[in-house]
Order: C-alpha cells, then structure tokens, then sequence
C-alpha cells in the first residue's frame, strides 16, 4: 500500500515538509509507504487549455517535456494521494494550482484514474485563508471521485516559518488524525 504525498511549498525543509514527514511516520505505522514530490523541484509548463488531452482521451497530456504525466502517472499507481499547500494570499502555491489544473484536467478528460482512490488535504497557514485552501485542495479531490477523508479538527496548521507548526497542538492534532483516517480507509478497501 502506498500514499503519494504533494508537497506545494517551495521550502524544501519547512512547515509544510515537515508535516508531511510526521503523517508519513504516522502511515507506515500502519503499514502504508508514503513517497513524497516536492512540485517546486518539479517543471511545469502551464496548461493552455488546448484540449488535446480530452481528444486523445489517454490521460496524458500533450505536453511531454516536463514533470506532469510521470507526477499523474506515480499518482495512478499509489492507493492514497495528500495534497499540501501553504496559504498564499487565500489559495494554494502557485505551483501546486498549475499541477492542479492540468492533472485535473487530464484525469477528468481521459481514465479518471484517481477515482475511489483515498484522499486528504493538509494546509499551513500563517495568519488567514487555510479554510478556502482546503476547500479548494479537496474539492480538487472530489471532482476527480475520490474517497476523501478528514481529520478532527481539519487538518489546517497555523505557522510562519518553521518548526512553528509544533505549536499548533490542533492543528497538528488534526493532521494525525486525518493520517488515521486514510490509513483506515485504504486498509479497508484493499481488504484488510
């Protein structure tokens, strides 16, 4: 069983990062692989709404030469998908929004290959708007038909810079809760 975990910061060790580690410790506990992608090491071209990927209908977008179709391809394969994101100015990282637009417009368009796969959002905000970026991240997860689950209270961190994520014992609480969750929910559909 494995979890692909997105992480949309662009500091390589910082909050967000951080976090992720934490649910993956949390998942293999559980027995659950986690890989991360840090989309700011990734290259994107932005999507030009082209549509060749609804003509071809393979779930591959046109655009070969950069990250996206090996990302959406590793994504397929995995049982879980968390999406992370800080807070910018009331959305998500510029990065992890132009992964979102293509992949979702290659999975909506072609195999729909995330669908009843298990899902979680996790978002770090330092001040506001954490609410409207987990609205958008699992929204994004629910329009590709996935399985998605939360944590109690919703995994939304507060924090600057980092480790201040440690601080926030709810949010963090919220997090761990939401690993459980998808741990529980993809041993359950794999049958154990």
């Amino acid at each position: 069983m494995k979890v692909i975990a997105l992480n949309g910061s662009p500091r390589l060790i910082g909050n967000t990062s951080n976090i992720l580690h934490e649910v993956s410790d949390e998942l293999e506990k559980e027995g659950i692989e986690t890989e991360h992608i840090q989309l700011y090491s990734s290259r994107f071209t932005l999507c030009n709404d082209c549509r060749s990927c609804e003509i071809r209908g393979d779930g591959r977008c046109i655009l070969e030469d950069d990250d996206l179709n090996d990302i959406v391809d590793m994504m397929r394969g995995a049982d879980g998908l968390i999406l992370a994101s800080p807070c910018y100015y009331g959305s998500c990282s510029a990065q992890m929004k132009i992964f979102l637009e293509r992949a979702g417009m290659i999975l909506e368009k072609g195999d729909k290959g995330l669908r009843r796969k298990v899902g979680g959002a996790i978002v770090v905000n330092a001040h506001e708007g954490g609410s409207m970026v987990y609205s958008q991240l699992v929204h994004w997860m629910l329009r590709n038909q996935m399985i998605v689950c939360g944590g109690m209270p919703a995994p939304v961190v507060a924090a600057l810079n980092s480790p201040q994520y440690q601080n926030d014992k709810e949010g963090m609480k919220g997090v761990i809760s939401l690993a459980k969750e998808m741990a529980w929910a993809i041993s359950k559909l794999n049958g154990l």
